[in-house]
């Protein structure tokens, strides 16, 4: 059973008290955090984390994913993960893409590093902003750019594509 504790835990997840198995109560806590996922496949694109089902889910609509996914880290005491549970939520309304299926655009988008010069082709916006989200990540102080390649008009950058 599951009863709200009413505190927030750091970073503004929720917290709840859980009865053991044995019948005592013992004082752990859930952290809930929500991911935008575009399939349930194991190899999937996830964008996050959100606090909230609403930020997660708004999210995903605008980067045309068709899922939630709910994660739930139970922790002990000394905030040690006990362990993980994964909800996968499927949104009312969505298309799921099919990644096998994509049609080709007659536009690509291409990310490239100003600072050392890696590059990669992308379909869909997000997979750019996600390849750029890794890249910086991995490298403190890149910069990565996007450029649209159309037929007949070339490689055009597109500024302000984060901001």
């Amino acid at each position: 059973m599951h009863l709200p504790a009413g505190q927030p835990l750091r970073g503004g997840f929720c917290r709840f008290e859980l009865v053991c198995s044995r019948g005592l109560a013992a004082m752990s806590h859930k952290e809930i955090f929500w991911m935008a996922c575009d399939s349930t496949e194991q190899l999937r694109a996830e964008f996050g984390p959100f606090h909230t089902r609403a930020e997660a889910e708004a999210e995903a609509r605008k980067m045309g994913f068709g899922y939630l996914l709910r994660y739930e880290h139970v922790l002990d005491d000394h905030e040690e993960i006990q362990e993980v549970r994964c909800i996968f939520v499927e949104l009312p309304g969505a298309v799921a893409c099919d990644r096998s299926s994509a049609p080709v655009a007659s536009t690509s988008l291409h990310t490239r590093c100003a600072t050392c010069g890696e590059a990669s082709t992308h379909d869909r916006p997000w997979q750019a902003e996600v390849w750029a989200d890794i890249h910086e990540f991995e490298h403190s102080h890149h910069l990565v750019r996007l450029f649209e390649h159309s037929r007949g008009k070339g490689l055009k950058e597109l500024g302000g594509w984060r901001g």
